[in-house]
């Protein structure tokens, strides 16, 4: 069973929530990412989703657009992500990352580029589980879907406060592993509150699939938690981490894996808290 799936079973079973937390593939270099994403895993998260880096990023606000351009001015490129992924998969082939889901925030001019086959031989090798694709529209999406499910990837597609409800339901339609709703209208970032409708926006929703929803794209407290809990199924931490990636530059890379893992570990402790309640 793909890996995404197998979690969210899980988590519905024990009636818990999951913590996916968002780290940019070559910032502050691919050494530090693989430590990240141990280090993440190890302090509570449940997937962790990695951004390949682009130079022209759709959604990405400055923070994260600024990892994407660090990373490829330091010569991240695809095959070198691949790579450090595929070598951190075999490395803990007995440790708890064995079950824990990896997917790619990526441009769909990468795939292009690649070649569509190629990208996703190569993404399954290096033990990729899903793909959020945030530039290909649903009415294009179902060539890499069909391909993707063939190799037990999944094609994770986003639906935005803006999106037409009847659009939004033809996206879940077109999705596998979870859907992503976009909390606000607009990029990412870190913000000090959410709509008051996004509750409402999400818990429709969740009348037109079976699927599990994850919520994104401003979250950075315990607070956030609480107000999204009840209607969520995961909890996506971008910008708040990246940020402390951009801001670590004089830290050792121990310094700036422990300082980014005590703060997913205070998420994960809220996070349980709320499904405990």
């Amino acid at each position: 069973m793909n890996r995404i799936d197998a979690l969210f079973a899980r988590l519905k079973n024990e009636g818990r929530r999951a913590l996916l937390p968002f780290i940019t593939a070559g910032d502050p270099d691919l050494p530090t990412t693989a430590a990240l994403i141990t280090e993440l895993v190890a302090c509570g998260a449940h997937m962790i989703e990695i951004g390949i880096p682009y130079s022209d990023p759709i959604a990405d606000g400055p923070v994260i657009a600024a990892s994407y351009h660090r990373a490829l001015e330091r010569g991240t490129r695809l095959v070198h992500i691949f790579q450090t992924i595929r070598t951190l998969r075999a490395e803990t082939s007995s440790g708890p990352l064995t079950v824990v889901p990896l997917v790619t925030m990526v441009s769909y001019a990468i795939i292009h580029r690649r070649g569509m086959d190629r990208f996703l031989r190569e993404a399954v090798t290096a033990g990729i589980d899903g793909l959020i694709v945030p530039d290909l529209p649903v009415e294009e999406s179902e060539g890499l879907a069909h391909q993707a499910m063939a190799m037990d990837l999944r094609l994770i597609q986003l639906v935005t406060p803006t999106t037409p409800r009847d659009r939004a339901i033809r996206i879940a339609q077109s999705t596998t592993g979870f859907l992503y709703y976009v909390s606000v209208a607009g990029i990412t970032g870190e913000r000090k509150a959410l709509p008051p409708e996004l509750a409402e926006n999400v818990a429709w929703l969740r009348t037109q699939t079976v699927l599990p929803i994850c919520i994104g794209f401003g979250i950075s407290t315990s607070e956030h938690f609480r107000t999204l809990a009840p209607v969520a199924d995961g909890l996506i931490v971008g910008s708040a981490l990246v940020k402390r990636l951009a801001d670590a530059e004089k830290l050792t890379r121990a310094q700036v894996v422990q300082d980014i893992g005590r703060f997913v570990a205070k998420l994960a402790s809220a996070l349980n808290d709320i499904d405990a309640s």
